[in-house]
């Protein structure tokens, strides 16, 4: 017999505005990204920070939107970015998406900007701010 997967915990009152509960009231809701659970979650914040390549976070950022129905647009701040902070990341509204994972995802990817520079380079190249012209 197979066992249900596990889900997310809840967090504790106050401290999140996930709307888990309310997300799981609904009949018929797309409850993927509950199957985040902690755990789960270091092993993703930690794949993110080894990240290689634009194409490396590319497929990452499929994979999300596969697997948890999550989607992260990340982009360069509209004129001159001068660090990692000035390339922008924001999820898609979705329901069931902790806070802190909302935070935490961006930061593992800037880490790996951090190490690996040709990331944002690249990144910049793609959006035409390193133009040719």
């Amino acid at each position: 017999m197979n066992s249900p997967l596990p889900l997310r915990n809840s967090c504790p009152p106050g401290a999140c505005d996930s709307q888990r509960d309310e997300l799981l009231g609904v009949p018929g809701a797309d409850t993927r990204v509950l199957l985040l659970t902690r755990n789960e979650e270091q092993r993703l914040l930690e794949r993110l920070e080894s990240l290689q390549s634009l194409e490396d976070l590319e497929r990452m950022q499929q994979r999300m939107f596969e697997n948890l129905g999550i989607r992260l647009h990340i982009e360069p701040a509209h004129g001159e970015v001068r660090s990692m902070r000035g390339i922008h990341m924001r999820f898609d509204a979705h329901p069931g998406l902790c806070r802190k994972t909302r935070q935490s995802i961006p930061a593992a990817i800037r880490r790996a900007m951090e190490k690996r520079p040709e990331i944002a380079w690249r990144l910049l190249d793609a959006n035409d701010l390193l133009g040719a012209g």
